[in-house]
């Protein structure tokens, strides 16, 4: 427990770098990038993808509207959020469309604002209060932090992920109670228990005491 919060604080320090300073990839390495990705409910191949999809997205938003607005793109198992601003109607459409022909892109959930670009501080304030979500994710006992992808926009909360419907529930209560948060959406693909019990990772089946794998127990 503590090496998740201190890893879902860690995750806000860099992306706080990530933000401030530009769309740079960010990769977490040894035991904590390994330990999340092992227990990350989408496959391996998908997380890659996923990340694709974001660089990928937000590069072909760039060549649509150039310097126009702040558009970011987040995904989840192939779903594609756009959160931020857009000066008008057809630059929110136009961003739309640029991300829903990237590669591998099943579905864009569209939640650009026509709005003036959020300020420096704006943005500061949505990294804290996103790591405050995290935290709170971290500490709940009867829910699995790392299945829950959190982005924050303007005070507004947006869960994605791939996770039962009283994980959602349960992660909706938590984070609405949440000072500072001033909306709370659902972007979360709703599985049964039964196919969470699949994804589930399963303990390694260790050999009797004194044999070495790949050596029976009869002499």
């Amino acid at each position: 427990m503590k090496l998740a919060r201190a890893t879902a604080l860690c995750g806000l320090v860099l992306a706080g770098v990530t933000t401030l300073q530009g769309c740079v990839p960010m990769v977490l390495g040894g035991a904590v990038g390994g330990a999340f990705m092992a227990t990350d409910r989408r496959t391996s191949g998908t997380q890659l993808e996923d990340q694709g999809i974001e660089l990928k997205g937000e590069a072909k938003v760039r060549d649509a509207l150039g310097d126009r607005g702040h558009v970011n793109v987040s995904s989840y198992n192939r779903m594609a959020l756009l959160t931020g601003e857009v000066p008008n109607e057809a630059d929110k459409v136009a961003a739309e469309q640029a991300v829903a022909r990237v590669e591998n892109v099943n579905g864009v959930v569209n939640e650009l604002v026509v709005s003036f670009t959020s300020s420096l501080s704006s943005r500061s304030s949505d990294l804290l209060l996103a790591g405050k979500v995290r935290a709170t994710l971290v500490d709940a006992k009867d829910l699995m932090s790392n299945a829950f992808k959190v982005v924050v926009e303007r005070g507004e909360v947006y869960l994605m992920g791939m996770v039962t419907q009283r994980e959602a529930d349960r992660a909706t209560e938590l984070t609405a109670g949440i000072k500072g948060v001033r909306r709370v959406v659902k972007v979360m693909q709703i599985i049964s228990e039964a196919e969470l019990a699949g994804k589930l990772p399963t303990a390694p089946a260790y050999p009797p005491s004194g044999v070495t794998p790949g050596q029976g127990t009869n002499p």
